[in-house]
């Protein structure tokens, strides 16, 4: 493993005119993790500190700003918010850096949530590519199927609504009205695989499980039910054209209270 400056961090993020941030709590505490390196503040890097009462920044404080609910449900969810209450705290060059998430955790996933996607993606091709980050999985005791899928319609609607994401080169969409049903679904298919270099996306699977895992979760949520799981994700992504980056290897000698 290999930790990265802040200075770095800002450099690749600035790479994308977005990040976007999809999935379960765990995707919470991610883009927590990188507020806290951009922020160079491991107290409160994570949570809106800037509106905080002095308890809250007693209570709050380092590890407690993502285990403890009180203060996670005031996490940092948009760099836009950052830039608008407290800009001096953020490290990175001024309006060079734009990461967001949205908690989605369901499937079917309700309109509401994927009308909040759409929102997130422009029709028109942008300057610089969007990126996605995608996880998923204890929410739903690690169903694989399930899994893919909230992935896939992730993907298709996020095609379905700016196909620049999967155009050509010549900026003509690669969905013909000519097709039949059956073409169309593999097209679906082989067009979320083989999206642009303007589509990079990433998908996590949980980390490690922790000692004080609740017992009645060891059978579904347990270390063989995750290791199983990230394989498996791993394979099926990559189909889809979809990076994956396995995280219980990571985490299983970190010190953690339950993995969640």
């Amino acid at each position: 493993m290999r930790w990265f400056s802040t200075e770095e961090i800002c450099e690749i993020l600035s790479r994308f005119e977005k990040v976007i941030i999809l999935g379960d709590s765990m995707m919470r505490h991610v883009i927590g993790s990188i507020n806290v390196l951009i922020r160079k503040d491991l107290g409160y890097g994570a949570v809106t500190d800037w509106n905080f009462s002095p308890e809250e920044r007693q209570d709050c404080f380092c590890n407690y700003q993502f285990n403890v609910k009180a203060c996670s449900v005031q996490g940092i969810f948009k760099t836009a918010d950052v830039v608008k209450n407290d800009p001096e705290s953020l490290k990175c060059p001024a309006n060079s850096i734009d990461v967001i998430i949205e908690m989605m955790i369901r499937f079917p996933i309700p309109s509401d949530e994927l009308d909040r996607l759409r929102v997130l993606i422009p029709t028109k091709k942008p300057d610089r590519p969007y990126a996605f980050v995608f996880g998923h999985g204890l929410w739903n005791d690690l169903d694989l199927q399930a899994t893919l899928d909230w992935l896939d319609m992730l993907l298709d609607v996020s095609k379905q609504h700016a196909p620049w994401l999967t155009s050509s080169s010549d900026g003509k969409p690669s969905d013909s009205p000519a097709r039949t049903k059956g073409s169309a679904a593999r097209a679906a298919k082989r067009e979320r695989k083989h999206g642009s270099g303007f589509w990079p996306r990433l998908f996590l699977t949980p980390n490690a499980a922790g000692k004080e895992k609740p017992d009645e979760w060891i059978v579904s949520q347990g270390n063989k039910a995750l290791m199983v799981f990230e394989e498996a994700v791993g394979v099926e992504v990559k189909r889809r054209g979809v990076e994956h980056l396995g995280t219980w290897n990571m985490s299983i000698q970190s010190n953690k209270f339950d993995g969640v």
